[in-house]
């Protein structure tokens, strides 16, 4: 079975437009959330990256919008590497309600790894690839019924959760796959 993670959330009001729906630049917030704390699930938080001199930086975001998230909604972000090439990967996204599974957006990152001294590309060395299992273009979409997916991974976070992935220390890099 392939690894998805997810990683969940309870939209505040601080994310919210004059719409009465998450911002937009929101999602992406989600996005870098989710792929963080999957890396670190899989032992490579920033700090180890920066231990190393490399890591990975944001090429490109696709991202399709299909219905708003509202305050208070619980989201959560299903998430998989699709897969790496020699200095780049790939990493799919897709938002849900968490109460009734309705989909709410469709995501991917291109991911680069660098050197940090210089910011160019460097092979990406075989302790952070095997630290993933690859799970291709596609996965089974999320269920709430099924919780958890095995082997799913997650991460709990919302209003009362006090810190985001951002606010953690050595996280302030783009950011791991």
């Amino acid at each position: 079975m392939p690894e998805v993670f997810l990683y969940r959330h309870r939209v505040r009001p601080d994310e919210i437009d004059m719409l009465g729906h998450a911002n937009n630049v929101v999602y992406v917030r989600w996005l870098q959330d989710a792929a963080v704390a999957h890396s670190e699930a899989q032992g490579w938080p920033g700090k180890r990256h920066l231990a190393m001199g490399s890591g990975w930086v944001a090429r490109s975001h696709y991202i399709e919008y299909l219905e708003p998230a509202r305050l208070e909604d619980a989201i959560v972000v299903q998430t998989w590497v699709a897969g790496f090439k020699r200095v780049t990967s790939v990493r799919r996204y897709r938002i849900y309600r968490a109460d009734d599974a309705c989909l709410l957006a469709r995501a991917e990152t291109h991911w680069a790894y660098v050197t940090y001294a210089t910011g160019k590309p460097c092979r990406i060395p075989d302790e952070v690839a095997n630290a993933f299992v690859l799970a291709g273009e596609e996965v089974p979409p999320y269920r709430p019924d099924e919780e958890p997916m095995p082997p799913v991974k997650m991460v709990v976070q919302g209003v009362d959760a006090g810190t985001t992935v951002s606010d953690r220390e050595g996280s302030g890099v783009d950011g791991p796959i």
